[in-house]
C-alpha cells in the first residue's frame, strides 16, 4: 500500500490525515526498521507492507467506534505500538496507556514517543493481568491486536474497562464463538463482530466489540498460570 492509496483507504474509514500525522508516520516507520535490526519488532519490513499491515489494519478499529468520542484508550500487549501507537497519532486527543511484558519493547516505545513528541501517552512495563489488579474499570476503550486467543484475552482486558464502556479485539479469522461462556462471566455483551478483507492482500480480519455491562467480578483476572491452565 503506497501513501497515496494508504490516504485513500483511511478516508474511507471516516479518518482524514493532516501532512503533519503522515510524516509522524513516516518517521514512525523508520524508527521501526532502525531497531528492529537491534530487536524483533516485526516480521514485516518493507514500507508500503507496514503500511498497510500494521498502520491501516490499527486503523480498522474505526469500522466499530468512532473514537472521536472517546476520552481514554488502552492497548494491551501492544508489541511496537499497534494499534495504540497509531491511534494516538490519528487520534491526538486520546490519552493513551500503552502495556507490554518486554523491556525492550518498553524502550522502543519510549522512544517513538519522544521523537515524534507525543503527549498523553503512559507506558507500562507490565503483564496487562498485573496491571488491571490496581487499574480497574478506568478507561473508555481497551484494544487488543493479535495477543491471545479471545476467551483468555477478555480476562486480561474486561477488568479495565469502564462499566458501559468498550473492549476491541483486532483479530484475523477468529470469531466470538470461542468466547461466550468467558464474556458472561465477565458482564460483557457483544456489540458487533465485523468480518472484512485487508485491502490488496485480501486476508481475513475480524474486529470484535464487547460492551461492560457490569463491574467484572472481584476474582479476576487470576494469575496468568491459573489462566492458561484453565480458560474461562
Amino acid at each position: 500500500m503506497d501513501k497515496e492509496e494508504f490516504i485513500n483507504q483511511v478516508k474511507e474509514l471516516g479518518i482524514n490525515l493532516s501532512n503533519e500525522q503522515l510524516n509522524q508516520l513516516d518517521e514512525y516507520y523508520q524508527l521501526l526498521i532502525n531497531w528492529n535490526n537491534k530487536i524483533n519488532l516485526t516480521a514485516i519490513t518493507a514500507k508500503e507492507e507496514v503500511f498497510l499491515k500494521h498502520f491501516y489494519d490499527s486503523l480498522t478499529i474505526s469500522y466499530v467506534i468512532d473514537l472521536n468520542k472517546e476520552e481514554s484508550l488502552c492497548d494491551i500487549g501492544t508489541g511496537a505500538g499497534f494499534p495504540g501507537l497509531v491511534l494516538k497519532i490519528c487520534f491526538p486527543h486520546l490519552k493513551i496507556t500503552l502495556i507490554d511484558a518486554l523491556n525492550k519493547r518498553i524502550k522502543f516505545l519510549e522512544e517513538v514517543c519522544e521523537k515524534l513528541q507525543l503527549k498523553d501517552v503512559t507506558i507500562i512495563h507490565a503483564r496487562a493481568e498485573e496491571y488491571a489488579l490496581k487499574n480497574r474499570e478506568i478507561f473508555d476503550v481497551v484494544t487488543a491486536r493479535a495477543v491471545a486467543p479471545l476467551n483468555i484475552l477478555l480476562e486480561y482486558s474486561s477488568p479495565l474497562v469502564k462499566v458501559s464502556k468498550y473492549f476491541i479485539a483486532l483479530k484475523g479469522n477468529e470469531d466470538s464463538s470461542s468466547s461466550l461462556t468467558a464474556a458472561k462471566i465477565l458482564n460483557l455483551k457483544l456489540v458487533k463482530e465485523y468480518k472484512f478483507l485487508l485491502p490488496k492482500e485480501n486476508s481475513n480480519r475480524t474486529i470484535i466489540k464487547y460492551q461492560k455491562t457490569g463491574n467484572t467480578p472481584g476474582k479476576y483476572p487470576r494469575r496468568f498460570a491459573e489462566i492458561k491452565k484453565k480458560p474461562l
